[in-house]
């Protein structure tokens, strides 16, 4: 009798696990739009239409609305007349001079989270840097490779603790994610970004702000250097 009271029929429980699953998206709606942008899911120069977004995650046109509209602030998304919103697509220029404030902004962030942060605090980080991170570069394993990157942008982003130098390196980094994966396959520059960064860590360890932000920002310009060399490979 237990069992007849509450153990509802397939039939009964199924529409509300449907529900959820389209529920959940829509609670995050202008999330999972930047991250199929910076992972180019949603490619450059594509359209993004009202309808079929408030379609696929149940929300109402005027709420995909506002969520084109905080995309189009990131600079992810333009407006084109007769056109609506569409993907921004970077043309040298802009990529160049996306590098060039990534620059300060990076070794600003280090600089921060150096100061900030106990030298000995670094010391895993360094460790993974010299060691399993080698052999990753060395087997060709760009994937983890970049998951260990992003560890370290995090750290770093976590650690300088200014939330609106945080809000500007995430906002760049979602327009150059697909680049900077670009530019690790390019020849060499997998092994020289690696000896920059255990550069860097090597001066966070030992607590030298300054040294820090001037590797950090070296390692942006040699970064910058590889993509304006393999232009035509990378954009």
């Amino acid at each position: 009798m237990a069992n007849k009271i509450f153990q509802l029929p397939r039939r009964a429980r199924a529409p509300k696990r449907a529900a959820a699953r389209r529920q959940r998206p829509a609670d995050d709606l202008l999330q999972v739009l930047r991250t199929r942008i910076a992972a180019q899911e949603i490619a450059p120069g594509a359209k993004l239409r009202e309808q079929e977004l408030a379609a696929e995650f149940g929300v109402p046109r005027a709420r995909v609305r506002n969520a084109l509209f905080a995309l189009e602030r990131r600079g992810l998304v333009e407006r084109i007349p007769n056109r609506g919103a569409v993907v921004t697509r970077l043309d040298l220029p802009q990529v160049i001079s996306i590098y060039e404030l990534r620059e300060v902004l990076e070794g600003l962030c280090v600089r921060l989270a150096t100061r900030n942060a106990p030298p000995e605090s670094w010391q895993e980080l360094l460790d993974e840097f010299r060691g399993p991170m080698q052999r990753r570069v060395k087997e060709g394993d760009l994937d983890a490779y970049s998951a260990g990157y992003d560890r370290f942008r995090r750290r770093c982003i976590d650690a300088a603790a200014n939330p609106l130098l945080a809000e500007m390196l995430d906002s760049i980094f979602e327009k150059t994610q697909v680049l900077i994966r670009r530019i690790l396959i390019l020849p060499g520059r997998t092994e020289m970004g690696l000896r920059e960064h255990v550069a860097v860590l090597e001066a966070m360890r030992r607590g030298d702000a300054e040294e820090a932000e001037q590797l950090r920002r070296a390692n942006m310009r040699s970064a910058r250097a590889f993509l304006e060399r393999y232009q035509k490979y990378v954009l």
